[in-house]
């Protein structure tokens, strides 16, 4: 019991069986995740870009001063290395486009 000066912690007054209720009315209602879903339509081909390394040039030198032309260098690498994994993950789910652009 608290002394007669000291305020109670809110919700104190409510007994436990009310504040549970009160804390369950909160919670957001529960999903089910393994529902069925819609099927996904059919994905478009996939053309691997020409350069992936266009967006990282644009955006200029990396904010790294005195070591700008290395980690540019190194950035290049991974990108152009995540494109490689990414055409040939492509190519092995039959999602590769054809060279020829009339025949997609």
């Amino acid at each position: 019991m608290n002394p007669p000066n000291q305020p109670r912690p809110p919700g104190s007054n409510q007994p436990r069986r009310q504040q549970n209720r009160n804390r369950n009315r909160n919670r957001p209602a529960r999903i089910d995740i393994w529902r069925p879903v819609p099927r996904l339509p059919e994905p478009e081909p996939i053309r691997p870009a020409p350069d992936p390394t266009a967006v990282l040039r644009s955006l200029g030198d990396p904010p790294l001063p005195g070591q700008g032309q290395v980690s540019e260098h190194y950035l290049a690498a991974v990108i152009e290395r995540a494109a490689v994994v990414a055409t040939a993950l492509a190519a092995s789910a039959g999602l590769l486009a054809s060279e020829d652009p009339a025949s997609d």
